[in-house]
């Protein structure tokens, strides 16, 4: 599991990596949230190889992984992922098997799309109650409690009010850079298929200014943070 396909390519086709050695009968399981095409190409190279590829990015972060409670999002042959599914099945809570190679990527790049458009609109809301003058706890517990809250806010309520008070987590469970090459990848691939993503696009232009602003490394909840502060 690497972080975008410049990563992956070096993984597998630079000077030393997968595709260099001797991988004949060997199982190679890639968990990488990419384009749909690099993963596609990854697979006719592994299995000219004589190699078995499984395509399966994961949806979850450092807490889910570490308690085997990724879902993960499989590509390929069913005999592949039959081979894969005992390894898998110790990582993931669920594994789907939703395709070829490459629908594992088409999956995981959709079900991204609303957790990282949400941030974005959640910082939005929070900037228009900035004149209520709230705390934090309080102004997160109440957006917690209603309709429009996302799981993921739910889940990370007390982090994301401590960051409303200016203490990001020390570390990053899925960091600015993270979403911002999901986001890229996913308007990239949506071009593809004719399709315009203006929400999805106007969500990576705020990351991107996150970034900017120093933030890359910080987690994802430092966007809606920025804008609840002003800074």
């Amino acid at each position: 599991m690497v972080l975008d396909d410049a990563a992956l390519d070096a993984v597998y086709r630079h000077a030393g990596g997968i595709l260099s050695a001797d991988v004949a009968h060997r199982l190679v399981v890639d968990m990488s949230t990419v384009l749909p095409v690099t993963e596609e190409a990854i697979a006719v190279e592994v299995k000219a190889k004589g190699a078995a590829f499984v395509e399966c990015p994961v949806g979850g972060t450092v807490g889910p992984a570490r308690e085997g409670r990724l879902f993960g999002l499989v590509g390929d042959d069913e005999a592949d992922v039959s081979r894969a599914r005992p390894l898998l099945e110790q990582l993931c809570r669920r594994v789907e098997h939703v395709g070829p190679p490459g629908a594992g990527a088409r999956l995981k790049l959709a079900i991204n799309l609303p957790l990282l458009v949400y941030w974005q609109s959640l910082g939005e809301v929070l900037a228009l109650c900035r004149p209520l003058g709230l705390a934090p706890e309080r102004l997160v517990d109440i957006m917690a409690d209603t309709s429009g809250a996302a799981a993921a806010m739910k889940n990370r309520a007390g982090d994301l009010a401590r960051a409303l008070s200016g203490q990001l987590p020390s570390a990053a469970s899925f960091d600015v850079r993270a979403a911002r090459k999901d986001l890229s990848t996913m308007v990239t691939y949506a071009k593809t298929l004719g399709l315009d993503l203006p929400t999805a696009s106007a969500a990576l232009k705020s990351f991107d200014e996150a970034a900017l602003r120093g933030l890359a490394e910080e987690d994802a909840i430092a966007v809606p943070a920025r804008w609840a502060t002003g800074k």
